[in-house]
This record gives structure tokens, sequence and C-alpha cells, in this order.
């Protein structure tokens, strides 16, 4: 077992976490590769990373549409195995979801960008975190770690570990957070596919 999916399972044992309850969980612990909504939406931190040429983007800057932030490591292998499923949820919902991959790896886009190109994602922007502030900014205590961003700026919730993005299983549970107009406690309205 990988370093970083055992950090996680200690996490989510230590913590005590069963199954999450979307009522009533704004703790984000849960089971790994769940999506775990919040009770409440709450405002994303307007924090920056790195872009490839190495200039400074602020998540505000995607205020307005909906992101997945997902947090990975070129040496995580949860990671690796989870970046294909990413590349293939961002081809598959095109504009309807902006998928920021935000690499904490320390060596910047010598060691990103050959890693990127070995596995073909193409339908991903890769972006860095070389100081973790970002990670810090969302309390992100283990890779990957996955957060979903309305299109408001409010966050609706975080996949702590791998996930199955590509399944209509996983598409369905998040389309319906894409929007702010999805109060919390009322049904989330699904989207038109």
């Amino acid at each position: 077992m990988n370093w970083c999916r055992a950090a996680l399972v200690l996490l989510v044992v230590v913590a005590g976490a069963g199954p999450a309850d979307a009522k009533d969980n704004d703790s984000g612990l849960g089971h790994l590769g769940e999506f775990i909504p919040l009770k409440s939406p709450q405002p994303a931190p307007d924090v920056s990373f790195i872009d490839a040429d190495g200039k400074s983007v602020p998540l505000s800057q995607f205020k307005g549409k909906p992101v997945l932030v997902n947090l990975w490591a070129t040496w995580c292998h949860p990671c690796v195995e989870e970046m294909p499923l990413l590349d293939a949820l961002q081809k598959s919902l095109g504009d309807k979801l902006t998928v920021l991959a935000i690499s904490e790896d320390r060596g910047g886009t010598k060691v990103v960008q050959p890693f990127v190109d070995k596995l073909g994602l193409a339908n991903l922007k890769i972006f860095l975190d070389p100081t973790g502030a970002f990670g810090d900014a969302f309390k992100v205590e283990g890779l990957p770690t996955s957060i979903l961003i309305d299109d408001a700026g409010n966050v609706r919730g975080r996949v702590l570990g791998e996930a199955e993005w590509d399944t209509p299983k996983m598409l369905s549970i998040i389309e319906p957070y894409f929007s702010a107009k999805n109060k919390p406690g009322e049904p989330v309205k699904a989207s038109a596919r």
C-alpha cells in the first residue's frame, strides 16, 4: 500500500468516520474515493497556484463556472491511477466543468511535464503548488484530494483518495453541485444531459 493511501486510510480510521451522511457532514471525512458533500457550502479561499509558464493564477479567476480541484503528485500511486480518469472526465464534460490538476511536486514542470506526457493527459491543464500553500488553504491532509467548487465559488464537497471520475455513478453524484442554485437541505436538481 502506497504511503499516501495509507495516510488517508489512517486519517479516516482515526477520525472514526463511517458512511458519510450528506445531511450533517461538514467534516469532509468518509470512505476513500467517495464524494462527501458539505451540509453548508463554504466560500473557497482565494489562493493562487502556478501555471506551466510560472505565472500565478488566483482561484477566483474561475468563478462563474464549476471547478474540480485535484491535488496530486507524481510520486503518489493512487494519484497516478486517478489522472487518466480525470482526463476522461474533463474530455466528457468539456465546458460544463473545469478540472484543475494541481501538482504538489516540489520539482516543478521539469518533474511534472514528463509525467503528463508519458500518461498522454491531453485534456487536463496542469498547475503547480510547489510551496503547498494551496493545499494548506484547503486543509488537505493526504493525496489525492479533490474539491468540488460550484459556479459561485463555494466549496460543495470533496473526495479523499482515488475516485472513479469517469463513471456514470460519479457524474450523477457531482453534476447537481455544479450550480450554486442547488441549496443545502433541498433535493439536488440533476442537470440535463
